[in-house]
């Protein structure tokens, strides 16, 4: 009997488990979609401001800072954009990885000097983790699970300022890209300096205001609009990955529990044998004293 009462406690457990999981995967894949939502809106306007800038060209480009290209690269600030929190498989470690291998293949200059490598960190999750790679860390930034555009705006207004102070001569922003809701992959990208968009005015255009002021504008908003879409991409990725990571917590869950089940049948059908078996054997003692 004490055994049974074992194996019903611990159905009991798992059950509670499994409600919990199910939940979780619910509210990621409602995060998820939440997120897509917003993600598809933003490609509408990114769009729009690449053709725009595809139209002016290379018209001013040589006196916009956050285009030059620095000579004697010697200090780069990697963005890494972790979950806010576990439960998500793979998803925050292959991160670090990745970190791991880029911060390897970056510090050596051609003359021998390394290279001052540096991190900003976007999220909540792993703060020791993150600091036993020992990198200096600039500035951390708390991030919502569905990033709106002031939170953004901070960020990209932040990493403005250490390119044009001049403490990054490099800006890589390292991130979980969103593949599918099975696939998530490691990337690195390169943010700042901004790069323009192949292509240039067919004809002669006249600019209000004028194309300089007006390709200023526009920069600043590709550098924010890029920031903001690299943001949601990765909540997407860990909405995904924690909605797969629970689905089959699930999974497991249910396995366990069919398991846990037969081996409860099992010990019921043993002790309701016993029982006969000791009924039987004293009414057979009465007869023979009798």
């Amino acid at each position: 009997m004490a055994n049974i009462r074992a194996i019903r406690t611990r159905i009991k457990s798992i059950e509670s488990t499994r409600q919990i999981t199910r939940t979780m995967r619910m509210v990621a894949a409602a995060k998820l979609t939440k997120t897509q939502r917003s993600f598809g809106a933003l490609q509408d306007y990114a769009s729009a401001s690449r053709e725009l800038l595809e139209r002016l060209g290379a018209s001013g480009a040589a006196e916009e800072p956050l285009l030059q290209q620095r000579g004697a690269e010697k200090s780069v600030v990697f963005v890494l954009i972790v979950g806010n929190r576990g439960l998500c498989g793979t998803y925050n470690t292959a991160l670090l990885k990745a970190l791991e291998e880029l911060t390897a293949a970056e510090r050596e200059m051609p003359g021998g000097e390394e290279k001052e490598l540096s991190l900003v960190v976007c999220g909540r999750w792993g703060r020791e983790q993150i600091a036993a790679l020992g990198l200096p860390v600039k500035r951390r930034f708390a991030l919502s699970d569905v990033p709106e555009t002031e939170e953004a705006r901070e960020l990209a207004d932040y990493l403005q300022k250490l390119y044009l102070e001049g403490e990054a001569d490099r800006v890589v922003l390292l991130y979980q890209s969103f593949r599918s809701v099975l696939q998530q992959s490691p990337t690195a990208r390169t943010l700042l300096p901004l790069e323009l968009p192949e292509g240039g005015a067919a004809a002669e255009v006249i600019y209000e205001p004028d194309a300089q002021t007006l390709l200023h504008l526009l920069l600043e908003q590709t550098l924010l609009g890029g920031v903001r879409a690299t943001l949601l991409e990765a909540r997407a990725a860990e909405h995904a990955a924690r909605m797969t990571a629970m689905a089959a917590a699930s999974d497991n869950t249910d396995e366990l529990i069919a398991t846990l089940s037969l081996k409860l049948n099992h010990a019921r059908q043993a002790a309701i044998t016993t029982e006969i078996a000791e009924i039987s054997g004293g009414a057979a003692a009465l007869k023979r004293d009798n």
